[in-house]
């Protein structure tokens, strides 16, 4: 820093004369560059010269601490400047003061508006200088007390020698349109005018600027044309105030016609003009016309600024163009478009993110935020928070919530909400309860959305009496319910199947007069086909159509389904020729449950015709369609016509699941074609697919039929790891089919391993090692195997001794005595 430290300080006397002001310290050695050997505070005064005799800046600068502060102390007219016949009727008097403007300001501040602030005016030597007026006006007004200035103002205007100027009238609006006081703005116009005073451009753009901040763009307008026929041109900032006036009404039109006006009367547009327009389409939901707008814009000389990009990336968001909004986001970090983001960006990309569902990135923009030296406000906190909250991820929406605290800021109703909505989605309903009364504790009043997510929070996991509850606190604290309330509620009685419940809510939104959208009408006629009431069901669908609700995809999947469910097929067809008729594109579940209603009524070919127009379709069949018309023609025993519909699915890339190999093993054991099972095995284990009790069903029994030695091995192999969880009848069957082929031995074994994993062994598994044995003619095993059953005291059947008997009497001589000897004394031990 230089020696001599010269600051030069604009000071704006009036909107159009500038002062220049040279600040020159007082001490002119002190070179901060230079080490500080002693720790002295080292706080230089300002001295400042002035153009203006009667006003001078007065500061310091501390250097130690890195503060300055700088202000203009105005002096007015004094005592000296009077004429002859004032100064001297002020020579005796002892209580007039010669005060300089500021020093005054400065004692009215002081007095509440109950003390005398007329007398202290009244004692104020400098009011009998008319030119001390609008410089009062103008400290008194800077200060932004608008009770004092008003009883400053009153006083002036009560003193013989006062003349009503415009430019106090001027900062008098201003002062008024700073505290959004429109009509007493709106009065101070009329009354300068009463006094004789024309308003010019500055009037007018205050007062259109305080009807547009109050949302009156009607007034705002009017005033408008007052000014064009008071012959009083419209500068550039008249022109955007009313265009902000009518945008932040959400008057788009109006605005657009505003900014055409403008062009047209040789006011050019600048890029206020263009923010102004674009936050207007953007109030208006006008998403399309803003980016529209933007593109046009582009073709101009005008440059667009963070707030045009952050109004761009607002509405890309909001038509779910994620892409092109991440794409200006990271143009505008690589300061490309000279646009650095700001907190509105990242708090945008944030909620992007949320929408999107990729919570992980929501943290790491917003630490990117913290990292590039942004303090995040109250508004980034709760989209990281809902951001949360909307995948029920309650600790780290706790951790956030703690945060905003943790940095000086107090949780708002948005953040409360967020943090209730986290708990009811994971599965916590007390806990979201706990926060609600927190919140009512901190004085916040709940409002609409914090009560439905406390509804939805009691509502989806069971607690429909306590969302009932909730519904009536809600109008007892004044708050009416929504479409939303109603919509949640009636989805969680269909969850939970309460016909009694789906009634009373629809009488009650009926009385309230509560509007029902299709959410809520989809989720009552759901809930009505889930408890099988289908007639309730076909009237509140018939009602939907008579008060013009558009039904969607989603209201004719649950109808076709749920009709399909109750073998109302005939019904469920109905259904859909209405879809077809109303143009409602079909979605994945409809095609499916369609196809499913056309198999169920044999009409095949219908489902494959209904099948090829969705693979006529942009996505194409998914792999549950795929997966029910493998079953309409398994069930029209078509295996061929499987097979190859399963191979077309692997090329077209829709990877069979579970589902559909089961559906397709069954299919293909049904028809007798074993060896296909086993390719199906095949390709499941290469696609690490996961096999379950009914696919290791399905592949003992194709072995079995292919009597298929070395592929049961493998087989037994792949089901040893999960003996302990497999179901008994998938046990047996595997007994079974290895006893089938004569490995009696290897049966034993595998028996043997299964009882060590400690799965529960019944009678039926001893029948079928039992059956086996006898049948391989190993008679000493079965007389173990009956032992074993009497020592682990399950009782042997009549059959069982039966069935050995006569192998004995048909086989030889030897053995028969031996197996009597040995029943007789089984039977006699299960008779003690």
């Amino acid at each position: 820093m230089e020696a001599s430290l010269q600051l030069q300080l604009l000071h704006s006397h009036h909107h159009h004369h500038h002062h220049h002001l040279l600040l020159t310290p007082i001490y002119p050695h002190i070179n901060s560059l230079s080490p500080p050997f002693h720790h002295k505070p080292r706080r230089k005064l300002l001295l400042l010269r002035c153009c203006s005799n009667s006003k001078k800046l007065v500061g310091f600068v501390d250097y130690d601490k890195g503060e300055r502060q700088v202000s203009l102390h105005v002096s007015g007219l004094r005592k000296s400047d009077l004429s002859k016949r004032y100064r001297l009727r002020l020579q005796g008097d002892r209580f007039q003061k010669d005060w300089a403007i500021s020093d005054l300001v400065f004692k009215i501040l002081k007095l509440n508006q109950r003390e005398d602030i007329h007398g202290l005016l009244n004692r104020w030597a400098g009011r009998f200088a008319r030119k001390n007026y609008p410089l009062l006006i103008k400290e008194i007004s800077q200060t932004g007390s608008i009770e004092h200035s008003n009883q400053v103002f009153k006083w002036m205007k009560n003193q013989k020698n006062y003349c009503a100027r415009n430019d106090i009238y001027n900062m008098m609006i201003r002062l008024h349109v700073r505290h959004n006081q429109t009509d007493q703005a709106r009065g101070l116009f009329f009354e300068m005018q009463k006094w004789r005073c024309k308003p010019d451009a500055e009037t007018y753009n205050a007062l259109i600027s305080a009807h547009g901040r109050s949302g009156q763009w009607r007034w705002a307008t009017n005033i408008m044309e007052d000014m064009l026929r008071a012959a009083v041109p419209p500068t550039r900032s008249t022109y955007n105030n009313l265009i902000h006036a009518c945008g932040s009404s959400g008057n788009w039109r109006e605005a657009l016609k505003v900014s055409k006006r403008m062009t047209e009367n040789g006011v050019g547009p600048d890029l206020v003009t263009h923010n102004i327009i674009l936050s207007a389409f953007k109030t208006g939901s006008q998403y399309p016309k803003a980016l529209s707008y933007f593109e046009l814009m582009k073709g101009t000389k005008i440059r667009p600024d963070t707030t045009t990009l952050n109004i761009v990336i607002h509405c890309l968001v909001k038509l779910g163009q994620f892409d092109k909004a991440i794409d200006i986001f990271h143009s505008m970090r690589k300061k490309r478009a000279q646009c650095n983001p700001d907190i509105v960006t990242f708090t945008s990309i944030i909620h992007l993110y949320s929408v999107y569902g990729q919570i992980e990135n929501c943290k790491a923009v917003f630490d990117t935020m913290i990292a590039e030296g942004l303090k995040p406000n109250i508004i980034s906190y709760n989209a990281l928070l809902g951001a949360y909250a909307s995948r029920g991820m309650s600790e780290e929406a706790l951790s956030v919530f703690n945060d905003i605290k943790r940095n000086g800021y107090r949780p708002d109703v948005v953040s409360y909400t967020s943090l209730l909505n986290a708990y009811g989605r994971s599965q916590q309903p007390e806990k979201a309860m706990e926060v609600f009364n927190m919140m009512k504790k901190n004085n916040w009043k709940p409002n609409i959305v914090t009560y439905n997510a406390l509804i939805d929070a009691f509502g989806s996991n069971g607690l429909l009496p306590e969302a009932v509850d909730m519904l009536h606190e809600m109008e007892r604290n004044g708050v009416q319910p929504n479409t939303v309330s109603v919509s949640t509620l009636l989805a969680c009685c269909g969850r939970y199947g309460q016909k009694v419940k789906i009634d009373s809510i629809l009488a009650a939104a009926d009385s309230r007069g509560i509007y029902l959208n299709t959410v809520a009408y989809n989720s009552a006629i759901g809930s009505y086909m889930n408890n099988g009431e289908y007639d309730k069901a076909l009237a509140l669908y018939r009602s939907m159509r008579e008060k013009n609700v558009k039904p969607d995809s989603v209201t004719y999947n649950v109808l076709i389904s749920g009709c399909s469910k109750m073998s109302k097929y005939t019904e469920a067809l109905e259904f859909l020729d209405e879809m077809l008729a109303l143009k409602i594109p079909l979605s994945n579940e409809v095609y499916s449950s369609a196809i499913s209603v056309y198999s169920k009524q044999g009409q095949l070919s219908k489902a494959e015709s209904l099948f090829s127009t969705m693979k006529m379709t942009d996505d194409g069949p998914d792999v549950v369609t795929y997966t029910t018309m493998l079953h309409a023609y398994s069930a029209a025993e078509k295996w061929d016509d499987a097979f190859a519909l399963f191979q077309e699915m692997e090329m077209n890339g829709v990877k069979p699941d579970l589902i559909a190999c089961s559906a397709l093993m069954r299919a293909f054991n049904r028809g007798n074609q074993p060896a296909k099972v086993l390719v199906i095995a095949e390709f499941m284990q290469e696609r690490k697919i996961p096999m379950n009790d009914a696919i290791y069903f399905e592949m003992l029994s194709a072995c079995s039929i292919l009597r298929d030695w070395r592929k049961t091995i493998e087989l037994i192999g792949m089901m040893e790891p999960s003996f302990n969880v497999m179901s008994i009848g998938l046990l047996n069957q595997l007994l079974h089919s290895i006893g089938k082929l004569g490995k009696t031995e290897t049966m034993m074994k595998i028996f043997y391993k299964i009882v060590a994993t400690g799965a529960e062994i019944n009678n039926s598994t001893y029948t079928v090692l039992l059956k086996n044995l006898l049948a391989a003619g190993n008679w000493r095993k079965y007389l173990e195997v009956l032992q074993w059953m009497e020592d682990s005291g399950v009782q042997p059947s009549v059959e069982m001794y039966q069935s050995i008997l006569a192998f004995a009497q048909s086989s030889g001589r030897e053995f028969s005595v031996i197996i009597q000897d040995r029943v007789e004394l089984l039977r006699r031990k299960t008779c003690i």
